[in-house]
């Protein structure tokens, strides 16, 4: 594995040494992660509500993953798994942070000594690109630890609006208080106020190579936007639009203003040519269709949504833009996951620092090929989610996923390529392939030291686990 990573690593640098928009140097990078954005929700996946002209845009000069995964169906997880490159279980983020203890009477209770921040011994995605001479700012949600714990503790030269909170208290001003501290206007939106500091650092970088990791609080909830956007996807409503919600869509659309301001200023800085872009999410859409609560959106044809490890939860939008590298309007199929940013900035930038074995680069892809060096993906979740997704874990090869889940240590077999929606469990017809896939997740669970729940000594059938959204209220 290391050999053909190293192997990589030199034909990746070698080809870009040879691009001549980047004239061998690296180069700049920006990752945007949207909060809460379901694989489904934009024009390039197929939406026809939404409208998102920018990021079809991104797509159609680049390269769109139409099996792309997050580490984990909530946010925190997934987020760590950026910054290193880790596999959440590995990290011992498995939870939102700080993720308290929602259910008193459920069956099973989350592991013990779980991590309430990102430590800082893990190398971070901005720590490995500033020994690259990169500067680096964070813009927008953290949500990896307060204070000490911070984007500047971590490796970044500047951060605005990031902190220990997973969303805003509002995205007015001044309602949104000290979620994010944030310097504002009355009445100013917080995606536009965070997108004016992810300008303001691209006129200020200097000459030297820049990461920008633009994190949005878009579109989680609460859901709101301005109400002249609302009020025209309002107006596109039509009674079939059950699954579509005219605030959300307004907030998705300011998202897309949002990359397209970035991408706007690229081009008047003369950078466009020699930045890569890429745009993702951090978990499935929020889809509750037994809520009291306005449903977000719908993840149709994927089962499910945020907090599930069913397709839904965890399959994610995936574009990136290398100019001079990516064919225009190139379509990968290959399963690939949030890990993976940190080999792929670390092959582009040829970097000494050593690649965690979770992460696997995507240059490959990138460049047009058709394949990575991995059999499998994995995912890890001991919790019940705010969603109502249960404590389980899950492994995929090739077209096949089993899922195990903990309670009552059942399995389902899914061949996603037959049944995308995961409608038909074959863990009863295909036995043999069942028992080899669960115990391959048995191994790597114990490989890389998984957190176990613990029985619940509170535990009382009687009492159902009530779900926040039960309450006229989903979270987190």
């Amino acid at each position: 594995m290391t050999s053909r990573r190293g192997f990589l690593q030199t034909l990746g640098g070698a080809a870009l040494a040879g691009c001549g928009k980047s004239k061998g140097r690296p180069p700049n990078l920006i990752l945007f992660v949207a909060d809460d954005l379901g694989w489904a929700d934009l024009g390039c996946y197929g939406n026809r509500f939404h409208e998102t002209p920018h990021l079809d845009s991104l797509a159609a000069r680049g390269m769109r993953f139409q099996q792309a995964y997050a580490a984990s169906p909530v946010c925190s997880p997934t987020r760590a798994s950026i910054m290193t490159g880790r596999h959440p279980a590995r990290l011992r983020i498995t939870n939102w942070l700080p993720g308290p203890h929602q259910f008193p009477h459920s069956k099973l209770i989350p592991p013990a000594n779980l991590r309430t921040h990102l430590p800082l011994a893990a190398t971070t995605l901005a720590e490995m690109l500033k020994k690259s001479g990169y500067a680096t700012a964070h813009v927008g949600k953290w949500h990896l630890g307060g204070e000490g714990f911070l984007p500047e503790q971590q490796g970044f030269d500047f951060n605005a609006g990031g902190g220990e909170w997973g969303a805003p208290a509002s995205y007015f001003y001044p309602a949104w208080g000290e979620r994010p501290k944030l310097a504002a206007r009355p009445g100013d939106y917080l995606n536009d106020r965070l997108t004016e500091e992810a300008l303001g650092f691209l006129d200020r970088r200097g000459r030297e190579p820049f990461f920008l990791h633009f994190a949005f609080y878009d579109v989680h909830i609460p859901l709101e936007a301005r109400e002249e956007r609302a009020r025209y996807f309002a107006a596109k409503l039509r009674p079939q639009d059950r699954a579509r919600n005219a605030t959300y869509a307004a907030m998705l659309a300011a998202v897309d203003d949002s990359v397209g301001k970035v991408r706007e200023k690229l081009r008047a800085l003369g950078v466009a040519e020699r930045t890569l872009i890429a745009f993702t999410s951090d978990n499935g859409g929020l889809h509750v269709p037994e809520s009291r609560c306005a449903i977000a959106t719908s993840n149709a044809p994927l089962r499910a949504g945020k907090g599930h490890l069913y397709e839904g939860g965890i399959r994610v939008p995936l574009l990136v833009e290398w100019p001079g590298v990516t064919r225009a309007g190139s379509v990968s199929d290959v399963p690939v996951m949030s890990t993976d940013f940190f080999a792929t900035f670390g092959e582009i930038v040829e970097t000494s620092v050593r690649i965690p074995r979770d992460s696997v680069s995507l240059t490959p892809l990138l460049r047009g090929g058709t394949s990575l060096p991995r059999q499998e993906l994995f995912w890890h979740y001991p919790h019940y989610s705010n969603q109502g997704g249960r404590p389980a874990a899950a492994v995929r090869q090739g077209r096949f996923k089993l899922v195990r889940f903990f309670e009552d240590q059942r399995s389902e077999l899914y061949d996603l390529a037959a049944d995308p929606g995961e409608v038909v469990s074959l863990a009863n017809q295909n036995r043999p392939l069942a028992s080899r896939l669960l115990l391959r997740l048995n191994g790597w669970m114990e490989e890389v030291g998984a957190p176990l729940m613990e029985r619940n000594p509170d535990y009382d059938p009687r009492v159902p686990v009530e779900l926040p959204w039960q309450r006229n209220c989903p979270a987190s």
